[in-house]
């Protein structure tokens, strides 16, 4: 054996064992020293040693001016402050919360697990984390954490350190209110800095020359003027939003506990369970006879865990409903709610061995609220732009996360839509409509309802905001607006190329077409998606065209497509399976779909006649009655290939 291969076989066997030494410690990194490299200090449970938390300093005085102002103090808009800062660019951010640490849901609101996007069109080594989409500040960060599961006060302690690196950065937490300052140019209206109000009640006018809107709920763009749809507006359901939940923390968790939590999820045969040395995902099954102490207003899912350096564990999986995110009386009622409904679930717990020694340690000071605005920007990233992992020209972050739809009612399931394996957020989806000067990162970026269900993870928005930052300094430069450097593919590109300089990877790529487009009726099952009528669950299993459908299904499917054009099928769908016995278990005919679709449409006709009368009305197209292989057993496929037929003729759509 020559030398050369002998040091090749021994630079892979040390890798195995460095993989597998990692995987031993459940892919988790040791305590940072401040340079990002995992350390020595570990405590008795062989889990890094808890940081001191390191005091946030605001500055005292607010300059008249910046070049950027960011507002907002989650990660995103950590993220493009220190990239606007890094540009050169002198940059103020500002938060009227009443926090004292950064990264905000992380942090104050103990969400201590990052959603990753994980590229899963890459290998990886045995016993190594799986690769993640979106470099630059976001995987700064996560190195000097202890992984996709964090302790709050590391994650918190790893932002400030970050942030206050650099120079060109005044921070400042105490302001009780921000509002925009908004003036005409030329015709359309642009931010052209803030108002901030001290603790004291005085205001300060602070002017910028870009302003990047990083709040939760996009709170600067909305008293702007910038559009936005609420919720579930853009399928029909405008009163309809997921559930809110409030993650509360359990003391008295030691290793012997957690060992008995790993073998119970590690016993389970459900893939979407697990246990690493941080975290522990999918403890379902035992949840599912938990009884609320109000039905109507929570409901538990299986719980999610992640454990702290200090002994204790956070838990979110309470979900709290009808609470209206953008109003502070809701989201005190949501408090409330959680305040009497948690310790009954921690009395439930206790009942398991795991779970015999643990009490209430406490619950967030800020709420998870998941979906309020979705603004119109740009470029409204739709749901199918995950469901064919589009690339975009003017690509600025990445995402792979499911499409998760969480409960929006105690009789809801949730859903995952679609689970993509690549996709890009455009620039224009972070530049608003009508309004100038202002860009607006997270989740209430323009997104659609269904979309945002991925979207709406912090590394996605981590990106986005680092490319904010790059995006002010170059319209700077330029002396154009956000809007006019969106419609530049020559801009663009300078802005991606710095981007990468600075640490990001935003090159185009081009995957191959899933197995699911290309079935014949995958143009239906677009449209279907599109509808929120088929969900694709995870790794898009669920996308089976060529299952039998029923007459049921076909009812509850066309009342899906009325709640969203309600305007173009005022009928009633469900006459059409009246004085049926158990349409759930009736095979679908073409007459019968088309029956279902014709009531629903507000068309005269009956059963016998009912495809000729789509026909004549342009509802139901050749091509798709020929391609029906089986005129009395219509599979989903064929259904949706209907449905598509008749929403475009009566709507004017196009999917």
């Amino acid at each position: 054996m020559s030398r050369k291969w002998m040091i090749s076989v021994a630079a892979i066997v040390v890798l195995l064992l460095a993989g597998a030494g990692y995987f031993l410690l459940g892919g988790q990194k040791g305590k940072d020293d401040g340079d990002g490299v995992p350390g020595a200090g570990y405590n008795a449970s062989g889990l890094p040693a808890r940081q001191e938390t390191k005091q946030v300093d605001s500055v005292g005085e607010l300059q008249s001016g910046y070049d950027v102002v960011v507002v907002g103090t989650d990660p995103e808009g950590i993220s493009a402050a220190v990239s606007a800062a890094r540009n050169g660019l002198k940059t103020l951010l500002v938060d009227s919360k009443g926090r004292e640490l950064l990264g905000g849901l992380m942090t104050v609101g103990w969400l201590n697990s990052v959603d990753m996007n994980w590229d899963r069109t890459s290998s990886t080594l045995p016993g190594r984390e799986q690769d993640h989409f979106n470099k630059g500040i976001f995987t700064e960060w996560y190195k000097k954490t202890e992984g996709h599961s964090f302790d709050v006060i590391t994650a918190a302690n790893a932002f400030y350190d970050i942030l206050r690196a650099e120079t060109n950065i005044d921070l400042y937490m105490k302001a009780t209110a921000v509002e925009p300052l908004v003036a005409k140019q030329g015709s359309s209206p642009a931010v052209e800095g803030v108002v901030v109000t001290k603790p004291d009640g005085t205001k300060a006018n602070v002017k910028a020359k870009a302003v990047i809107d990083a709040t939760q709920d996009a709170d600067i763009a909305a008293a702007a003027g910038v559009p936005f749809t609420i919720g579930r507006e853009d399928i029909g359901d405008k009163n309809s939003r997921m559930a809110v939940t409030a993650v509360f923390r359990l003391r008295n968790i030691d290793n012997e506990a957690w060992s008995l939590i790993g073998k119970r999820l590690n016993g389970d045969s459900d893939s979407n369970t697990g246990v690493s040395k941080m975290s522990a995902w999918g403890y379902g099954e035992e949840m599912k006879d938990y009884m609320p102490l109000n039905p109507e207003d929570a409901k538990m899912r299986g719980l999610n865990i992640g454990r702290q350096l200090d002994g204790t564990i956070l838990i979110n999986a309470l979900q709290i409903f009808g609470i209206d995110g953008l109003k502070p009386e809701s989201r005190k009622e949501a408090l409330e709610i959680a305040k009497k409904e948690i310790p009954n679930v921690v009395a439930y717990l206790q009942q398991y061995k795991e779970f015999k020694k643990v009490e209430l340690d406490d619950i967030a000071p800020e709420l998870y609220v998941r979906e309020t605005r979705h603004m119109v920007g740009e470029y409204r990233l739709s749901v199918v732009d995950l469901l064919e992992n589009r690339d975009q020209w003017d690509r600025i972050a990445f995402g792979s996360y499911p499409s998760d739809i969480q409960r929006t009612s105690p009789s809801d399931n949730g859903a995952v839509v679609v689970h993509p394996l690549k996709y890009a957020v455009p620039f224009r989806s972070i530049v608003p409509k009508e309004v100038d000067g202002l860009l607006v990162v997270g989740r209430s970026a323009s997104y659609d309802t269904l979309a945002h269900g991925s979207a709406r993870v912090i590394p996605t928005g981590m990106a986005e905001g680092q490319a904010a930052g790059a995006a002010a300094k170059l319209a700077i430069e330029q002396g154009m607006t956000f809007r006019k450097l969106s419609e530049s593919k020559t801009l663009i590109a300078e802005m991606q190329k710095r981007l990468n300089e600075q640490g990001m990877e935003l090159e185009p790529y081009e995957l191959e077409l899933q197995p699911f487009m290309k079935h014949k009726a995958y143009p239906g099952l677009k449209a279907a998606v599109y509808m929120g009528i088929a969900y694709g669950s995870y790794n898009n299993e669920a996308f089976k065209l060529d299952n039998v459908s029923n007459a049921q299904r076909m009812v509850n499917q066309m009342n899906s497509v009325r709640r969203m054009y309600k305007e173009f099928f005022k009928g009633d769908p469900s006459a059409a399976v009246k004085g049926m016995e158990e349409p759930a278990k009736k095979q679908l005919s073409l007459q019968q779909a088309s029956l279902t679709i014709a009531l629903a449409a507000g068309l005269d006709t009956k059963l016998d006649n009912a495809q000729a009368e789509l026909e004549s009305n342009g509802l139901l197209s050749k091509s798709t009655a020929d391609m029906i292989g089986n005129k009395e057993k219509l599979t989903d496929g064929e259904v949706f290939m209907m449905l598509k037929d008749a929403v475009e003729k009566r709507s004017g759509v196009t999917f």
